[in-house]
């Protein structure tokens, strides 16, 4: 039996009380300060520490925030608009009104009540859905809330076991971390001589063994009818990303005049090159029937047998077609774009297509190391993650002896 299982056994064996977080810890109100403020000030490096909406953290001098808005106890601050989150936090701060903050006379409740809060994070997120383009939630929603209040012995704990399995954790996501920004650079090294060749290795023209098309303007605003659900998808710029598809954020067209959208069908080993914005990101079509062309992207799709997609998808990656094409035609223009007669004069180098086969086969595999999440390290770096996180629940779950009212 562990230290905190006898703790529970001598102090708690029936459970433990349920409070609503306003009736045990004190509430704490931020500065009314104005955006113009923020902005004057966001690029000092004071000592305190100013909260704003999401993630949006910065540092100003004691003089320029009002004395009584200064908070100069341990407390838990409850970001609560944008990214719904918490945050423990100890030196002097502050933070923008429309969020609060919470104290309580023992510093380690103040920690415990942080963990509490990082444990239903999710509900948290849950109750601001619907609330418009900017999540947000109310102040009843963590007043109201309903946490364990076990003996302070058993607090304490917690808070020690916690602490050091998030040491331990941070440590080890910071060593995979590491391990996989050093795979990445040894990834794109290999890849760049894969694919540097030899002069004897025939260069061929893009337009030559592919075809490189577009969408027109008029097909996508007279036929394509956008919509948040269904089953088929353009795909724009933004689900173009590192070489793959990135479906985050995605548009479906299954109400759409499909036979009039022929030409921008997408089939499998269909390369997408962007070309408005961010430039030179590409992906290949995996699915047949599942996606179609949006503006902006570029279709480049092989039509000589000699050229494998897959090689080709690699080489539009390697730092020296960056560097004699992208770059080039980049630092000629003032226009963040790429014509389609530009894109079909590339000149890509074509050795064997066995070598082509040999060439991603090598990096296939390097990439699933890098970058897969079911057997990469970035996997890895998760299931700690939830590890922690499952670990952390268990401790925070506790039987409920009776409510508040009854004490």
């Amino acid at each position: 039996m562990n230290q905190l299982d006898k703790l529970i056994q001598e102090l708690c064996p029936y459970g433990v009380k349920f409070k609503p977080i306003k009736e045990e810890y004190q509430r704490l109100k931020g500065t009314p300060i104005t955006a113009a403020k923020m902005k004057e000030i966001e690029a000092l490096d004071g000592d305190i520490r100013i909260f704003a909406g999401g993630k949006t953290v910065i540092d100003a001098y004691e003089k320029d925030i009002p004395k009584a808005n200064i908070i100069r106890v341990p407390a838990v601050v409850v970001q609560s608009r944008g990214v719904i989150d918490a945050v423990y936090y100890e030196k002097p701060f502050t933070f923008k009104n429309e969020m609060w903050a919470y104290t309580h006379k023992n510093k380690i409740a103040v920690k415990f009540l942080y963990y509490v809060l990082k444990n239903n994070i999710g509900k948290f997120r849950d109750a601001a859905s619907g609330m418009g383009s900017l999540p947000q939630i109310s102040l009843r929603v963590t007043e109201d809330f309903e946490m364990p209040v076990p003996p302070m012995e058993v607090q304490q704990e917690i808070v020690r076991v916690l602490d050091q399995f998030t040491e331990l954790t941070a440590e080890l996501n910071t060593k995979l971390t590491e391990e996989l920004t050093a795979r990445k650079k040894q990834y794109e090294h290999y890849r760049d001589e894969l694919l540097t060749f030899a002069d004897d290795v025939p260069l061929v023209t893009l337009g030559d063994v592919a075809v490189v098309t577009k969408l027109a303007g008029f097909e996508f605003t007279k036929y394509v009818r956008y919509a948040d659900s269904g089953k088929i998808i353009a795909l724009r710029g933004l689900n173009v990303k590192n070489g793959k598809l990135d479906l985050t954020d995605v548009k479906y067209i299954d109400n759409s005049d499909f036979p009039k959208l022929t030409r921008s069908k997408l089939h499998i080993g269909d390369m997408l090159f962007t070309y408005v914005g961010t430039i030179g990101q590409v992906a290949l079509i995996d699915k047949e029937d599942k996606y179609y062309l949006a503006p902006n992207v570029a279709l480049i799709r092989s039509v000589d047998d000699r050229l494998s997609p897959q090689y080709m998808r690699y080489y539009f990656q390697s730092r020296n077609f960056w560097k004699t094409q992208i770059n080039k035609l980049l630092q000629s223009s003032s226009m963040q774009n790429i014509p389609m007669e530009k894109i079909r004069k590339f000149a890509i180098p074509l050795p064997s297509l066995e070598e082509q086969h040999r060439i991603v086969s090598i990096l296939d595999r390097f990439d699933t190391l890098c970058n897969d999440l079911t057997n990469g390290l970035p996997a890895e770096i998760e299931a700690r993650q939830k590890q922690y996180e499952y670990y952390r629940d268990k401790l925070l779950t506790f039987e409920r002896s009776g409510s508040a009212s009854n004490e």
